[in-house]
C-alpha cells in the first residue's frame, strides 16, 4: 500500500540474503523483511550513538555525584 511515506519501486533482491535475513528477523514477506532490516539499521546507528556518548567528556554526567546521588544502585 503506496502512502505518504511508502511507495512501491522496483530493484534487483539478492534472495539469499533475503532469505537468511528472514531467517534472523522472523519474517514472512519481502516488504516486511526488508522494513524490519531497515529499522535494525537505524537502531544499530542508534545504539553506537549512545556508546560514542560514553567516550565524550562531558556528555553525560556519571562522573558528576550531584547528578548521580539520584541515581539508583
Amino acid at each position: 500500500m503506496a502512502t505518504a511515506t511508502r511507495r512501491k519501486t522496483s530493484f534487483e533482491v539478492d534472495f539469499e540474503k533475503v532469505d537468511a535475513a528472514r531467517g534472523v528477523l522472523g519474517t514472512r514477506s519481502l516488504t516486511d523483511t526488508v522494513d524490519a532490516a531497515l529499522d535494525e539499521v537505524i537502531r544499530l546507528r542508534e545504539r553506537e550513538r549512545l556508546v560514542e556518548l560514553l567516550f565524550e567528556a562531558g556528555a553525560l554526567e556519571l562522573d558528576d555525584p550531584a547528578a548521580m546521588a539520584g541515581a539508583w544502585r
